[in-house]
């Protein structure tokens, strides 16, 4: 099987590019503006830019993919809210050109988004759940969804949660590392107590990909972790981990925070339909953390 990965520098990317360099049955493009640094020598590379149609439509003809597993986009939620132009071209028109590649391939589409199409009324949600974005966001990735359904391609869309992990080069860090990072200089940092999400251990949504895509699976599928977490619970739990002082964390109220972008109070994921259709098995959030540990450590 040929799969071709976009996005490949991001922290999914990066987890996939992994995962799929252990898998000899798999021979696997990986796509992005720059190339890896750390890349596997089995893993083949090609220059990218999705919001380049033509260079988007010349790299899948050339690499005849069978899957295309589209990780790319602008996910900085209030840059999107601020630069929205930038955000819609990453975000819908990446995806069109996207479609427009698997559509002269036949390529299967595997396309990541996001929890943030809710309005955050209530959760944990299942893929019933009807999508109500509250930002800009929220609003570009459900456009994109709503192009792949209708599509004439064949398409998976997996939609995840507050994604942690590690990488070597971490250019954006993560709620976990934030944490880490703040505790271990000694800093007091006030963490939101009124949201809730299933934090999801970037491992397992490389998974949810891999799978996916494997199985050439079509609908949407809901992975994330499936513990119900405030931002708080997952700083305290975090610093107990790590061994770190709790004390520097306060717990706030999101409306003490001015953010350009509205966030939605309770999303997280029910995961059932991933576990039973894909064979997805996420870890729990205190074996995340091992994982991530046991990364640091090396």
């Amino acid at each position: 099987m040929r799969i071709l990965i976009t996005g490949a520098n991001g922290l999914l990317g990066h987890k996939l590019v992994q995962l799929l360099a252990g898998k000899r049955e798999v021979t696997t493009i990986a796509t992005a503006r720059k190339k890896p640094g750390d890349l596997p020598s089995r893993i083949q590379f090609a220059e990218l830019d999705i919001t380049n149609k033509t260079q988007t439509l010349q790299v899948v003809a050339e690499n005849k993919p069978d899957v295309v597993i589209h990780a790319a986009a602008m996910t900085q939620v209030d840059q999107c809210e601020t630069e929205r132009e930038r955000c819609w071209q990453a975000n819908v028109t990446g995806v069109a050109n996207i479609i427009d590649a698997c559509t002269q391939t036949a390529s299967h589409l595997v396309h990541v988004s996001t929890d943030f199409i809710f309005d955050g009324t209530y959760g944990p949600l299942d893929e019933t759940a009807i999508p109500n974005p509250v930002n800009f966001y929220g609003e570009s990735k459900l456009a994109g969804e709503k192009l792949i359904q209708e599509s004439s391609i064949g398409w998976a869309i997996l939609r995840t949660v507050l994604v942690y992990g590690v990488t070597p080069d971490m250019s954006r860090s993560n709620i976990v590392l934030w944490v880490k990072k703040s505790l271990e200089d000694g800093k007091r940092i006030n963490v939101v107590n009124d949201q809730w999400r299933t934090p999801t251990l970037a491992e397992d949504l490389a998974m949810g990909c891999y799978l996916a895509a494997s199985q050439k699976a079509k609908g949407i599928y809901h992975i994330s972790g499936s513990e119900m977490m405030t931002p708080y619970d997952i700083a305290i739990a975090t610093a107990n981990f790590f061994n770190l002082n709790a004390s520097l964390i306060t717990s706030a109220n999101s409306s003490t925070f001015t953010q350009p972008a509205k966030r939605p109070p309770k999303t997280g994921f029910i995961v059932t339909k991933a576990q039973r259709e894909l064979g997805y098995k996420p870890h729990t959030f205190t074996e995340g953390l091992s994982v991530l540990a046991s990364q640091i450590s090396n």
